[in-house]
């Protein structure tokens, strides 16, 4: 398949209506809200907003972007992009991370050339990868999509395809997290034979997004906050991850109307997802700095890709999942965990023991959802370590 360079150059007429819009916001009413009960509060949003309208330097951050080797190609008829960026080292491996939502390929920036040469960056030569970083399907470039159909499952397919037919990789790793880490895991456990290893920095048992409530996330994890004895440590679990599933999985296209056509009410409904999923102990900013944050924002709205963002939760609730092996483990990939305190459910990690092929398990202290941007040396040195004995 034809692969072509890609050059991240966003319209200035783009950039001026994003100014516009910022300028002209109308602001609701907020009151006896500093501690977040009731969502993002105003004063610190209008402080962003400004941020973003007087000193956020968008071209700056394309330049950093555009450090990198990015392409555009077609898999299965669908526009991806993605980052290829080669290893410097005497036997590289081919790695394909994929990230989440609300995250960017950017939230990689940190990891990719630290696994690519790992001499430059504290390591070992000799554990260099070849990185690939896709956007998700409707992320960022990988649009437009015009498609339905694509959730997680579909996606790994696209993914052994781009690995193997666009860029001729005969065996491959993987890495992701949030819906990384469920594309991933279906990498692992449909296309075993041809991966190397697999890490993730969530788990999740197949099919983690299907039921008759695909909305509700009472076993997230891999246990029953039902039955459980930490039933409130489940529910405060559930109150930060449960309005966002609800709303994308049945209303998507709806809340589009509002976060496409206004860049604070995005920024507002994904910086409160940093806030409540980081590791931010009350500071949204303690692991992300502003300018990365509000990149990430301008990545979205710019790309007019919120909407087809937020329909891959309802793609994903109507996947079928078919198990392509009846035996344990149901992914029999060499597999590694690296597991973020404040991200994980309450929940036992027992099942994973049988569930994965798991080769290492680490619980860090520092770091939560967006863990390679908020603890990327955790998830480096975890990734070596696990591939070492895998080249």
């Amino acid at each position: 398949m034809k692969l072509e360079k890609f050059r991240i150059e966003i319209p200035q007429s783009k950039l001026d209506e994003l100014h516009r819009r910022l300028e002209q916001t109308s602001w609701p009413h907020d009151f006896e809200n500093d501690d977040w009960r009731y969502g993002v509060p105003q004063k610190l949003l209008q402080d962003f907003v400004a941020t973003w309208r007087t000193e956020f330097d968008w071209r700056a951050q394309e330049e950093k972007m555009n450090a990198f080797a990015h392409f555009r190609t077609e898999v299965d008829g669908l526009p991806i992009h993605f980052i290829h960026e080669r290893g410097v080292g005497p036997n590289p491996i081919p790695i394909v991370l994929s990230h989440g939502w609300p995250w960017t390929f950017w939230d990689l920036k940190e990891v990719i050339p630290a696994l690519t040469d790992p001499a430059a960056h504290g390591g070992d030569a000799g554990d260099s990868f070849d990185v690939i970083v896709p956007s998700l399907p409707g992320f960022i470039f990988s649009t437009p999509l015009k498609r339905s159909g694509v959730g997680p499952l579909r996606t790994a397919d696209l993914w052994a395809k781009l690995m193997k037919d666009n860029l001729g990789y005969k065996r491959f790793a993987a890495q992701g997290g949030d819906w990384g880490a469920l594309v991933t895991t279906q990498l692992g456990h449909q296309y075993a034979e041809d991966l190397i290893g697999i890490h993730l920095t969530n788990a999740f048992a197949l099919p983690a997004f299907n039921g008759n409530r695909p909305w509700s996330i009472v076993s997230v994890g891999g246990g029953d906050g039902e039955d459980s004895a930490r039933l409130s440590e489940m529910i405060d679990y559930q109150k930060r991850f449960a309005s966002h599933i609800a709303t994308h999985v049945l209303h998507p296209q709806t809340l589009s109307y509002a976060l496409h056509d206004s860049p604070v009410g995005l920024l507002a409904w994904m910086l409160e997802k940093r806030f409540m999923w980081g590791d931010s102990r009350g500071d949204v900013e303690r692991r992300f700095t502003r300018e990365h944050l509000l990149t990430t924002m301008s990545l979205y709205w710019l790309t007019d890709s919120f909407v087809t963002s937020v329909r891959y939760y309802a793609e994903a609730a109507a996947e079928d999942w078919v198990a392509a092996r009846t035996t344990m483990p149901q992914i029999p990939t060499p597999t590694a965990l690296s597991l973020f305190e404040h991200d994980m459910a309450p929940a036992s990690t027992d099942w994973m023991n049988d569930y994965f092929d798991l080769r290492q398990l680490r619980v860090h202290s520092e770091g939560g959802h967006f863990a390679p941007a908020e603890n990327p040396q955790a998830v480096i040195t975890d990734l070596r370590d696990h591939f070492r004995p895998l080249r």
